[in-house]
């Protein structure tokens, strides 16, 4: 057959009517499925609050379906979920403060917030597919319009725009696998793995029987309080100036109400926090320092290993707050000096040993630095504040309080005494008699335990780190009279143990008290 047949034939074949029906077909056919992809990628997309998490949900198109869970900054789950072209996406953001704490002062809500919460992701899923639907065929028409200009042609891409998506929505229904969420698979930092996906389920099987004792803990740390002030040894005079020492919060909702209380009860002036106010330092988390303006005292903080530089502006941005760094401040009479710590590690252990990333040469040059800073003022500082103890070595003889925190544990003890100058050769080098009759400044730390009972990882045992805190006092003089160091215990332990401890004058060590307990009637379930 001749070229010149072949070209009549093969125009004959393109002007038939069912050819260009086919043509037609199949550009609305790729014009619907565009509009709808553009639809889906640009505007399918709503927000859901489930229990006291803010979260966006998005449908993107995909080849092998399934679903993204992404939990900033441990990193993300994906879930073979459900097969098709369509692929769901959920991103957690923070933690809204009000409806946390709503959970935990109604212990009986955490339970029904579970129940809810399974509800409430139906529904917006449900939402966001109906909505993904709409968006598509929507999208469809609108492109179709601007390129075919013929009512018919977007008709038809509307319809087949319905088609498709309404087709893979209701293959993703089919196919879904509620049994996925126990076989996720994790991808992040190899540290984190273990609380995402293996100590998620225990973390939330803790935390519901923790919060219902917690709160029946704190209502009774005012009894607590009544019941030891009437011991003889110790009686705060009415100029005592009293100060709630607290660390390492990890984000633990509960903390806040528990500070709330001790300031109230017992009339506290200020309240030092000695950092890791947060877990992971991220932006999601600044939202949880605003309840310091509800503490109504000041607050002096300083920053932790796991508080980043957006954490500490988040702090000073708080009405109450006072953030020292490498500065001093007075309080009620009382010469305040703090340092933040120099390293940001928020997946640090709370011991520097061997194989950790601490740097002890950056920890004591950060104490060096905040020894030289009060040298320097010419003022009389009454205490320092450090979060790591590592950092408190250079203080010694320098102030005669230094707290910390980090370890998760209390711990009181004297700061070994500095190493003496070695004299020069020669007779000018004879120390002065007033040198000599001077005598040392001895140094005391206290270490706090965790104000947040280590955070969620505390909950990973079947007994949580107890909650910590203590009650400073000072006399007129500024020095350290007392001290009363709260526990509150975790799942399993039901009363409150306060022991207050008299420093003697004369005596290395302080004198402690008759410890009081108050027992905790268990909550009915």
């Amino acid at each position: 057959m001749k070229p010149r047949e072949l070209l009549h034939r093969a125009g004959r074949v393109a002007r038939h009517r069912w050819t260009r029906r086919v043509g037609v077909a199949v550009s609305v056919g790729l014009v619907s499925v565009l509009g709808s992809m553009i639809g889906v990628m640009l505007f399918a997309q709503s927000g859901l609050n489930v229990g006291p998490f803010s979260a966006e949900m998005s449908i993107t198109p995909s080849i092998h379906g399934g679903t993204s869970v992404d939990i900033p900054p441990l990193g993300s789950l994906h879930l073979d979920s459900h097969r098709g072209p369509l692929h769901l996406e959920v991103a957690l953001g923070s933690l809204d403060q009000s409806r946390t704490e709503a959970l935990i002062d109604n212990p009986a809500a955490i339970s029904s917030a579970g129940d809810r919460a399974v509800d409430e992701v139906v529904a917006g899923v449900s939402r966001l597919g109906l909505r993904t639907l709409g968006l598509a065929v929507l999208s469809a028409l609108i492109l179709a319009a601007l390129i075919f200009r013929d009512v018919r042609r977007t008709a038809a891409a509307g319809v087949t725009a319905l088609v498709v998506t309404g087709g893979s929505l209701g293959l993703a229904a089919a196919t879904l696998r509620p049994d996925a969420i126990s076989e996720p698979r994790y991808e992040g930092l190899l540290i984190n793995a273990p609380a995402v996906v293996g100590d998620a389920r225990r973390i939330a099987d803790n935390y519901g029987r923790y919060a219902e004792q917690l709160q029946a803990i704190v209502g009774n740390v005012s009894r607590v309080y009544s019941t030891i002030s009437t011991l003889p040894v110790y009686e705060p005079a009415g100029n005592t100036t009293r100060l709630l020492h607290v660390s390492d919060l990890h984000l633990n909702p509960a903390s806040w109400g528990l500070i709330r209380t001790v300031v109230e009860t017992f009339e506290i002036d200020a309240v030092i926090d000695t950092g890791d106010i947060v877990d992971w330092g991220s932006s999601a988390e600044t939202g949880y320092v605003a309840s310091i303006p509800s503490i109504q005292v000041p607050y002096i903080w300083v920053r932790g290993n796991h508080d980043s530089a957006s954490i500490q502006a988040a702090v000073r941005a708080q009405s109450n707050a006072v953030v020292l760094d490498n500065a001093l401040t007075t309080v009620d009479g009382l010469t305040i000096a703090g340092i933040g710590d120099p390293q940001f590690t928020p997946d640090k252990s709370e011991t520097n040993e061997a194989g950790d990333d601490a740097a002890p040469e950056l920890l004591t040059a950060a104490g060096e630095r905040l020894a030289t800073t009060i040298r320097d003022s010419g003022k009389k500082v009454d205490i320092a504040l450090v979060h790591d103890p590592a950092m408190a070595q250079p203080l010694s003889g320098v102030v005669p309080l230094v707290l910390a925190g980090h370890r998760h544990q209390r711990e009181v003890s004297r700061l070994p005494a500095p190493e003496a100058p070695e004299p020069s050769a020669g007779p000018s080098a004879a120390p002065s008699a007033a040198a000599v009759a001077q005598p040392l400044m001895t140094t005391r730390l206290m270490i706090e335990g965790s104000t947040g009972g280590a955070g969620l990882r505390g909950l990973e045992e079947e007994e949580p780190t107890p909650l910590s805190l203590s009650v400073l006092y000072f006399d007129e003089k500024n020095e350290l009279k007392a001290y009363d160091d709260i526990q509150l215990g975790g799942t399993g332990q039901s009363n409150v143990e306060m022991q207050r401890n008299v420093v003697g004058l004369d005596e290395e060590e302080p004198v402690p008290t008759p410890e009081s307990s108050v027992p905790v009637s268990q909550p009915s379930r």
